[in-house]
């Protein structure tokens, strides 16, 4: 080296031995998360999920927790002791009769592969590093139960990060509840007495219709939607049963408190037009929306721009439908970024996404993920300052 030496930077070369251990693990990630993806299994059924996780973890010095919070199919994994408290949240739960569409075989191994490089921050400036196994996400909503339950307590910072088709900072979640809806009427010949009948899927159809008038008086974030489950068995009986499920999704938590009773109100409207008995029961899991960490966020931005990606950063305006980890960003500083492995238009939750998520790009992407994750983890533990003020802007609300 010619002239002045460079200034000796702890964290820079911590960054560096990172990243370096993210590619000497390639081939076991790779081969995990397509192990994953090969073998879809549903929410609160992902035991051979788990079991190869949770092995490979344990295999690199990690203490494991099974079946926490009550749930045979979550888990918590530590390594080292201490503050800062930084987790890393896995996902790997699959869509029905699609498979991986979301690409959580990604996620999951993202989050190993970011556990096994930040070891390396642990032993040089302490702390204590989580892999916390999050079972369906997809149906469930097993983080709001894990959260429930105490999972994210005392944790300073909560990490993931989701395959897309864009590179992201930041998103915008919507709260979402689920409603069940049944209509009993009273079956009747449909050609020789219908007068005596009382039509169950009528009363349904007239739902969908109200719902229908509903949507252009709301607010353009919100969403309703919904499909029929049972509309009857023989076209020649008039009904006597219907059911529905139905998802209601508000930009802000309030507004789904008030976009409930209005949709509420286009069931009631129907059984008393048609004279069917409504019985209905919203979800006990409910879907918040996602409360960005932007110091987090700027973390995540910096280091992925420091592998040539060009990341989005702003307000959030970039819409994911919603997601449990919602819910974990209102307990815990908390980033839920994107990273682009497929090209713009294609969404997830289609079988093209489900090819995408086992593909070569597939893989870039996680690496890079679990790079960049790790390398916040690098940040915050190098710099208990920063955990401080990521902390206090949490408490007052601040982002």
């Amino acid at each position: 080296m010619t002239g002045v030496d460079m200034e000796y930077n702890p964290t820079e070369v911590l960054k560096s031995l990172v990243i370096k251990e993210v590619d000497t693990h390639r081939e076991q990630l790779s081969e995990l998360s397509r192990k994953i993806h090969a073998n879809p299994e549903l929410g609160f059924q992902e035991t051979k999920a788990v079991g190869w996780l949770t092995q490979c973890l344990e295999g690199n010095g990690f203490v494991i927790e099974r079946g926490i919070c009550g749930l045979p199919t979550a888990f918590r994994a530590r390594y080292g002791e201490g503050k800062p408290s930084l987790a890393l949240l896995a996902e790997y739960d699959a869509l029905p009769d699609l498979g991986h569409a979301c690409g959580h075989n990604l996620i999951a191994g993202c989050a190993v592969g970011a556990a096994l490089a930040a070891k390396l921050a642990i032993d040089c400036s302490g702390g204590s590093l989580w892999v916390i196994g999050t079972p369906a996400e997809e149906l469930y909503g097993g983080k709001v139960i894990m959260a429930n339950r105490g999972a994210f307590r005392d944790l300073d910072a909560a990490l993931i990060a989701h395959p897309d088709t864009y590179d992201v900072a930041t998103i915008r979640a919507l709260a979402c509840q689920a409603l069940k809806v049944e209509f009993f009427g009273k079956a009747a010949h449909a050609a020789v007495l219908p007068e005596v009948g009382i039509n169950a899927l009528e009363a349904m159809l007239e739902s969908f219709n109200a719902i229908n008038s509903l949507r252009q008086h709301i607010k353009p974030t919100a969403r309703i939607h919904g499909i029929i489950t049972d509309g009857g068995q023989a076209a020649n009986i008039i009904p006597t049963h219907s059911a529905g499920h139905f998802l209601v999704r508000a930009a802000e938590d309030s507004y789904l408190d008030e976009l409930k009773e209005r949709v509420l109100n286009c069931f009631i409207g129907a059984a008393t037009a048609t004279g069917a008995r409504l019985q209905y029961a919203w979800d006990e899991v409910r879907y918040a929306t996602m409360r960005n960490s932007f110091s987090l966020a700027r973390l995540y931005t910096r280091n992925m721009q420091s592998l040539g990606h060009k990341v989005v950063f702003s307000e959030p305006n970039y819409s994911f439908g919603s997601t449990d980890m919602g819910n974990v960003s209102h307990l815990v500083p908390s980033i839920h970024p994107f990273i682009g492995i497929a090209e713009r238009g294609l969404s997830v939750h289609t079988p093209e996404f489900v090819t995408v998520a086992a593909s070569e790009n597939g893989i870039k992407g996680m690496l890079d993920a679990a790079k960049v994750l790790a390398m916040v983890v690098v940040d915050l533990v190098t710099n208990p300052g920063m955990v401080s003020r990521i902390r206090e802007e949490f408490r007052q609300g601040k982002r």
